[in-house]
């Protein structure tokens, strides 16, 4: 409702009156100059107005609730003492100035552990993510090595309370940031930097042990570990020329190993097909010689008479229509050998006579 503004005008006024008729003198009739106006309308509803009023300011200046929104949970610090029930996500009141709340972030949070050149990214505290230098450590000979790492954690709400009151709001600071650092450097320093890329996969599954195992060894487990990943491993410009001259010289070495077996392979090959040759000459010149065999046995006198016979019985034949052939019979009485020739009608037969 709008306050009358006649009304101070009206006040205003009827105190100069009085003046003027007592002169200045004492009046049992004085009002103070100013007083509370009244609302027209409500009469005496007026004073549960003007408390309404004070109860708004009150809540709108002292904000005597708070709203934890998800993801995040509220601490409750009682004349400055942490409550050891967190605030869950959604609306709660809270007593203006004898508590305060400190909301913390129980999301998934990372701690990117980079080369310098890279730490220049912007990222803050706020969005999840911390940015750190990389982990310089000194390998089993002495010579430096730097190791980029992402860590994944998350805050446990229920122990959060305590874990905040005995860590602090910076407690990723003072529990992980130190047990990782520590860790990569025991570990990585047991390897020489010429081994650190071969036996890559073992040194990350060793830093992953050793850092769950000694985050979940502290009191009340404050924090859960998710996840380490080992990203990189800067070797000194040395020790990287020596590895690509050691890998150029296994690379030639596998080269020469193969063309030598390849060699040996292709000789054994040869070998084989001579081999193979040679088996089968030696299996024909076998059946050839066990056929000449088997031919030779099956020649009786008998056999040899009759095919005299019937050779001599084609010579006869022969000479009934060609009486210039001239017919030769070698000694022994085997199968005669002839020939015709017309020219030698002089010729007479040198041995033996055709039957």
């Amino acid at each position: 409702m709008p306050i009358d503004n006649d009304y101070f005008k009206n006040r205003q006024q009827q105190n100069q009156n009085n003046k003027q008729n007592n002169n200045g003198g004492n009046n049992s009739n004085y009002e103070p100059p100013f007083s509370m106006p009244e609302f027209k309308g409500f009469g005496k509803n007026t004073g549960l107005i003007y408390t309404l009023v004070v109860i708004v300011a009150i809540m709108f200046f002292a904000k005597p609730f708070i709203i934890i929104n998800s993801g995040e949970i509220g601490l409750i610090k009682t004349l400055g003492k942490y409550d050891t029930d967190p605030l869950y996500p959604g609306f709660h009141l809270t007593i203006p100035v004898l508590q305060k709340v400190d909301v913390v972030d129980t999301k998934v949070r990372l701690i990117n552990y980079k080369s310098s050149e890279d730490l220049g990214t912007g990222v803050t505290r706020d969005s999840g993510i911390l940015v750190n230098p990389a982990i310089n450590v000194l390998d089993a000979r002495g010579l430096p090595v730097s190791i980029d790492l992402t860590v994944q954690y998350q805050l446990l709400p229920s122990g959060a309370p305590a874990t905040i009151a005995t860590w602090g709001l910076s407690w990723e600071d003072k529990i992980i940031n130190p047990v990782v650092r520590d860790i990569v450097r025991n570990v990585v320093g047991a390897f020489t930097a010429e081994d650190l890329p071969t036996k890559r996969n073992e040194v990350a599954v060793r830093i992953d042990q050793e850092i769950r195992k000694n985050i979940d060894a502290l009191p009340n487990k404050p924090v859960k570990l998710l996840s380490v990943q080992l990203r990189e491993i800067v070797l000194p410009e040395k020790v990287k020329e020596q590895i690509e001259r050691v890998q150029i010289a296994k690379q030639e070495a596998q080269r020469v190993t193969e063309e030598v077996l390849k060699a040996k392979q292709e000789a054994e090959k040869a070998k084989a097909i001579a081999q193979g040759e040679a088996d089968a000459r030696m299996i024909e010149a076998t059946a050839t010689a066990q056929a000449n065999s088997l031919v030779s046995k099956s020649l009786s006198p008998q056999l040899i008479q009759l095919r005299q016979i019937e050779v001599q019985g084609k010579f006869n034949e022969a000479l009934k229509v060609n009486t210039n052939a001239q017919i030769f019979l070698t000694p022994g009485g085997s199968t005669p050998n002839i020939w015709v020739d017309a020219k030698g009608k002089n010729q007479q037969i040198s041995s033996g006579t055709a039957k």
